[in-house]
């Protein structure tokens, strides 16, 4: 099953995030299908590309909790 969920970079105490597609069974920084938008928490900033969201979306990937919080927040979903 795929999901939109973040994956982890940046350093200690200092994290950054990438919204990927992935299975679920990967681990959480595996190798994604498709980058799709990044998220700063430090800065609040973030980039989402909302065609791809969308698209992927259609074809039925779930995000996850925290994922659908951003995606609502930047009006992406309702």
């Amino acid at each position: 099953m795929l999901k939109l969920r973040l994956k982890r970079l940046g350093k200690k105490r200092s994290p950054s995030y990438r919204l990927v597609i992935m299975e679920n069974t990967f681990r959480r920084n595996g190798r994604p299908i498709d980058e799709v938008g990044y998220y700063n928490p430090i800065t609040k900033q973030y980039k989402f590309d909302t065609e791809k969201i969308k698209k992927w979306l259609g074809y039925g990937v779930t995000p996850t909790e925290t994922v659908s919080h951003l995606l609502k927040k930047a009006e992406i979903i309702s």
